[in-house]
């Protein structure tokens, strides 16, 4: 009997937002370093647009025909979308009403912009049937206060309200009440088989849990934290969890998710700034990026490599606000 041949998996689409002023350029980066470091990937890589509208104080369309012709030259599409819930308000929020702007029923990737591809995408073992999520995160929320709830009370009150199980997001390997035994995840990515289902999920908890919040939750903010606090709720109802993906790929030899130029500089490492400096050298992409000046000035005055002087990658501050707060001292802080 022959061999069943094996199903060749359906390419899956990438998802960025693209959003007047620094998401713009951004876009630009991530968009050269996919294609620069994965030019095997077939599927499509979406730049999702936010119209104006009623939400938005100000037009957030990406700015110039320039980024727009530079963005399809480097093999994007630009599709616009509607803020039909959250828009200035919560610009967050994008990337959950983005989902809508994808195919139904095909997978999906959701980066930030502000992340480079630094490896080939295309070895990465998605399971889109079971999501997660960036897991290169700090202990942002809750806030635990001195008389409040602590962790497992809020975070079970959130899960109680949804009607998932919550033992089962538990981590054993750590203690209670410490803030990693708790399904917590950075937005930076995540990824599912369908946009549709995975946004109108994220979407009816992102707008549950901020107009209708339990009461654990009274001395909790949730701006900006908000899609991250509804994240893992959507993950764990869908079949996924923390392990779903091999570590080291995603936020790791595949991509990185810089956050903010003066952060890379300080404490990303060689590969990442060596894509970030290559991919952004050809005077195509150098005539579009220098119109911002975060990556003017870091980029292509060097000012980032100052800033990466300053710091002993083997030996960084363990949290970020401390790079910060060093990088602003010495005058070289720009977003």
């Amino acid at each position: 009997m022959a061999a069943k041949a094996k199903k060749t998996p359906k390419p899956y689409n990438i998802l960025i937002v693209g959003q007047g002023g620094r998401l713009q350029y951004e876009a630009v980066l991530f968009a050269a370093s996919l294609r620069a470091s994965s030019p095997g990937f077939k599927g499509r890589l979406i730049v999702a647009e936010p119209r104006p509208g009623p939400l938005w104080q100000n037009d957030p369309s990406i700015r110039g025909q320039d980024t727009r012709d530079l963005l399809t030259h480097l093999g994007a599409e630009i599709i616009p979308f509607d803020s039909r819930h959250l828009g200035q308000a919560y610009p967050y929020g994008n990337k959950i009403e983005a989902l809508f702007a994808l195919p139904k029923g095909d997978p999906f990737v959701f980066f930030d912009t502000d992340t480079l591809v630094t490896g080939d995408i295309t070895s990465v073992p998605f399971d889109f049937a079971r999501p997660t999520a960036s897991l290169r995160r700090e202990d942002t929320w809750p806030e635990i206060e001195l008389y409040g709830p602590g962790y497992t009370a809020t975070w079970k009150s959130l899960y109680d309200k949804f009607g998932l199980d919550f033992d089962s997001s538990l981590d054993p390997a750590w203690p209670d009440e410490f803030w990693r035994r708790y399904l917590y995840f950075n937005a930076g990515f995540f990824f599912y088989k369908c946009p549709h289902i995975f946004g109108q999920r994220f979407l009816d908890y992102a707008l549950a849990i901020r107009d209708d919040p339990p009461a654990e939750l009274v001395c909790q903010s949730l701006d900006p934290w908000l899609d991250q606090v509804a994240l893992p709720l959507v993950i764990h109802s869908l079949g996924g969890g923390r392990d779903t993906l091999p570590a080291g790929l995603l936020d790791g030899d595949v991509t990185c998710h810089y956050r903010l130029l003066p952060l890379l500089y300080a404490r990303e490492s060689d590969r990442v700034v060596e894509v970030l400096e290559q991919v952004s050298a050809p005077n195509k992409l150098k005539k579009v990026l220098k119109s911002y000046d975060a990556i003017k000035f870091m980029i292509y005055h060097g000012r980032g490599r100052k800033v990466r002087a300053l710091f002993d990658r083997d030996d960084l501050p363990r949290k970020e606000q401390a790079i910060r707060n060093t990088i602003k001292r010495n005058g070289f802080w720009m977003r």
